[in-house]
């Protein structure tokens, strides 16, 4: 069947989203898309989920309350499904989180194609994933698209948008326009690369960490203060590129490059990934609790009201310099 922008709903006049899986990331979105108003039907196949998922959104909404809610925002407009064609009933937009599994995702992706209402856009949070070998079993793969959040969804807002091989180019506008309206920021990439963008940068900066904790070069705690009290907090004004530019001063990048250049072939770095044995890992989760030994509530609770606060200044900066 053909997939035209004539089938879809405008994404202003969407009102009801299908979340399936709800985990950590399909919990967060179902806790932003209700935060946004929308009515949220959710699927999860675990026993476990539905309260699991009530206890992620009462933990994420004093901070979504303090972003500002929507009209209509209200947690009682959730409800949970555990038979799929009955979650995916009403729904205009279908956001799916499943675990990263490749053949899970392929099947789980032909059956909401079968399932879910023609027109109906279906988005995946896959972090490695490409829409073309996920969609592989769906006959109408035209309607696929990745929406790649960062963790948490309710708080993070960018998204990375991309289509398939086999994904109409109204799908991927729509798909972005949509995230757009409910205040994501959104980068549409122009094709699909492994790990997309994102992801790419962060593993990169994770693989040198762990290589510096296996060889004893560097701690955990002085790992994460050398990037928090360090080029992390120019990150969120500036990233790396712009910030690599000012570091050439008056010639900006073209200096930085002409001046540093030779360096890029200095051996510092270690980019594959090191084997994760049973000592690095011991390591690793050791480091972790001599960090900061609180509970994941109290350092999840911390971390959203640092965001929620850095958030609001960068945004004051950007209304300054308008």
């Amino acid at each position: 069947m053909a997939h035209s922008a004539e089938t879809m709903p405008a994404p202003a006049e969407v009102t009801t989203v299908c979340c399936v899986g709800v985990g950590t990331i399909g919990g967060g979105w179902a806790a932003y898309f209700l935060a946004r108003g929308f009515r949220v039907r959710a699927w999860d196949p675990s026993a476990e989920a539905e309260p699991k998922l009530r206890r992620l959104i009462d933990a994420a909404w004093p901070a979504l309350t303090e972003l500002g809610l929507d009209e209509g925002a209200s947690r009682e407009r959730l409800t949970f499904h555990t038979d799929l064609g009955e979650a995916l009933e009403g729904a205009q937009f279908v956001q799916e989180s499943a675990p990263e599994v490749l053949e899970l995702k392929q099947e789980l992706l032909a059956n909401l194609d079968a399932a879910a209402a023609p027109g109906v856009v279906i988005g995946s949070s896959t972090s490695g994933y490409s829409m073309t070998e996920m969609a592989l079993n769906a006959e109408r793969p035209e309607r696929f698209v990745v929406g790649h959040p960062f963790n948490p969804p309710y708080l993070i807002p960018l998204v990375e948008v991309v289509g398939g091989e086999r994904t109409s180019a109204a799908a991927v506008r729509w798909a972005s326009g949509f995230y757009e309206r409910i205040g994501k920021s959104v980068i549409t990439m122009d094709r699909e690369i492994p790990g997309f963008i994102a992801n790419r940068l962060q593993e990169a900066l994770w693989r040198e960490a762990l290589h510096m904790v296996d060889n004893g070069e560097a701690t955990v705690e002085q790992i994460d203060r050398s990037i928090t009290e360090g080029p992390g907090l120019r990150w969120p004004f500036q990233g790396p590129m712009l910030t690599f530019h000012l570091a050439g001063g008056e010639g900006g990048m073209a200096h930085m490059l002409d001046h540093f250049g030779p360096s890029l072939k200095s051996p510092w770095t270690r980019l594959d990934a090191p084997e994760l044995t049973e000592k690095l890992r011991d390591d690793v989760v050791e480091g972790c609790a001599a960090e900061d030994a609180r509970a994941v509530r109290e350092l999840v609770a911390e971390r959203d009201r640092g965001i929620i606060a850095l958030r609001r200044m960068i945004e004051g900066r950007r209304c300054e310099s308008s």
